[in-house]
């Protein structure tokens, strides 16, 4: 008796069978899947949104909610008869300073201050770091050695100690330095920042381009007839935007703490110019008598940073081909 094979089966079977639709997806969706599982990184995008807010509505907030500036004095309301500072109260959120001024405009100013700083030194040094890269890694040569030895030397300074003199050199009179072409302020900051930062990057991109260099694609374009210039800004640098906004968004919260730490020094911005650095130094003289001198400031400035470590991670991950 023959038996039939159960695995097969006749046309008309065959065609009852479903065969589900494969969707393809895009790199921005495959991206945003991975990104939104990451709560982690989410938090960190929300708090660096939130307090991206708190800096631009600083202004707004200071005068037409708390109506304090930054700089305005309430001594004789906020000061004991031993001129030390008074705690929050509800019209002074995170109390006042030994000089009467309201610390929670204080620590917004010092915020935006910081922002500014952290970020517009890592686009700076970003965009350097990223130039500077790209030709050290794609001509090679002469021009390889000469960017590479810089990149080494800078990395080779202890730059702390090279900030401090700088930024001391340039603030001791309003002419700045190099001709005044450098003047104190937040200026003064941004560039330091960005001169001792941007190495980092153009060691990463150069690296990153010395092997897209040798793909199919730049031999491609080369028999083509595009230039080298052409070749390096419109297909090697467009492969590299994934690590560039990984390293981008690593980079700020040191940038945060370098502008910090300067500050905390006494150096580089004006006593006029809150910052969380100047706040938290102001503070540690008090702390056993004035504990929201410290604590408020110290606060912001470890969520911002944990903020931007945790996002970066997430971009990390999520943008990872291999994940």
């Amino acid at each position: 008796m023959a038996t039939t094979d159960p695995t097969l089966a006749t046309a008309p079977q065959l065609q009852d069978l479903t065969v589900g639709e494969v969707a393809g997806r895009s790199p921005w969706q495959i991206f945003w899947s991975r990104l939104r599982k990451d709560r982690a990184a989410l938090l960190g995008g929300v708090i660096i949104v939130l307090f991206v807010l708190m800096a631009v509505l600083a202004p707004i907030i200071s005068h037409n909610i708390i109506h304090h500036g930054p700089n305005d004095l309430f001594q004789d309301q906020m000061t004991n008869e031993l001129g030390l500072p008074k705690g929050p109260t509800g019209q002074f959120w995170f109390g006042a300073d030994s000089n009467g001024r309201d610390v929670f405009v204080r620590t917004l100013y010092g915020l935006r201050t910081s922002l500014v700083v952290a970020i517009g030194a890592t686009g700076v040094a970003v965009a350097l770091g990223s130039v500077l890269g790209l030709i050290a890694g794609f001509v090679g040569g002469w021009v390889d050695i000469l960017i590479s030895r810089a990149v080494e030397i800078l990395l080779s300074l202890p730059l702390l100690l090279f900030a401090i003199g700088l930024a001391a050199a340039c603030s001791y009179s309003n002419a700045g330095c190099i001709g005044g072409f450098i003047k104190p302020g937040l200026g003064l900051i941004l560039f330091i920042i960005a001169v001792f930062s941007w190495p980092y990057i153009a060691r990463i991109i150069r690296g990153q381009t010395l092997s897209l260099r040798e793909r199919e694609f730049v031999d491609a374009s080369r028999s083509l007839g595009a230039s080298n210039r052409r070749i390096m800004f419109r297909e090697v640098l467009p492969n590299m935007i994934a690590p560039i906004i990984i390293y981008s968004t690593l980079i700020i919260p040191s940038n945060i703490l370098f502008e910090a730490y300067l500050s905390y020094l006494g150096v580089g911005l004006p006593q006029t110019t809150p910052s969380l650095g100047r706040l938290i130094s102001d503070g540690a003289n008090l702390y056993e008598k004035a504990w929201w001198l410290l604590l408020f400031p110290g606060v912001i400035l470890f969520l911002a940073t944990l903020a931007f470590n945790l996002l970066g991670d997430g971009l990390r991950d999520a943008l990872d081909p291999r994940g």
